[in-house]
């Protein structure tokens, strides 16, 4: 992966469009943690986490004026690397995940979508914690003027509240987090090789 974020880093048009593509996909994870919502039993963690997740998106929506002010303005097509794989990511996570859930769990309606807050939210959170610290590594090789620190922080508190809710939610929540994670993997190595894919075509 490293080697890929210091490709990516390397070709400003390219980089951009990994900024957009990342900007995207916290965009979409704000809008499924505000999808999950509760009616009217919404806590303070679930607000702060959609909150936080849209502010990441506008962040480094923002990183990408330092690369080039007219790059990458929306979420079309043409301004995500690997586009398909991109939008279906967390979607297709969260189906499998509501699949797994309602088999094990036997869960429906408000608490199937309540639980599958919980696991993929952790699962992704793992991932952020994982991505976000190479990324800035291949920054600071490149001597780059976008950083990602603020949000590297903020994704690791995030991770900490996730577990604190699932151990209230199961006590073998690890066993099944797993599981989930088996399933992010999949899709996340899948959307990681189409933007090597995509990469190598620039090169």
């Amino acid at each position: 992966m490293y080697q890929l974020l210091q490709d990516i880093v390397g070709q400003p048009a390219l980089h951009s469009k990994w900024l957009n593509t990342l900007s995207f996909m916290e965009n979409a994870g704000a809008k499924k943690i505000s999808a999950c919502e509760h009616p009217s039993l919404v806590d303070l963690i679930q607000l702060k986490h959609a909150a936080e997740e849209h502010r990441h998106a506008f962040y480094l929506k923002k990183q990408i004026l330092k690369l080039d002010p007219e790059a990458c303005k929306t979420y079309q097509r043409h301004e995500l690397l690997a586009p398909d794989h991109t939008r279906h990511y967390l979607h297709q996570l969260d189906i499998q995940t509501c699949r797994y859930l309602k088999h094990h769990f036997q869960l429906s309606g408000q608490a199937l979508k309540h639980a599958a807050y919980l696991y993929v939210t952790y699962a992704i959170e793992v991932r952020a914690d994982e991505l976000y610290p190479v990324y800035q590594q291949a920054l600071d090789e490149a001597k780059s003027k976008v950083m990602v620190k603020s949000i590297i922080l903020e994704e690791e508190g995030h991770l900490e509240e996730m577990i604190q809710q699932l151990r209230h939610f199961s006590s073998h929540w690890e066993l099944h987090a797993q599981q989930i994670q088996r399933l992010e993997q999949q899709l996340f190595d899948a959307w990681t090789a189409a933007v090597e894919a995509e990469v190598n075509i620039y090169a």
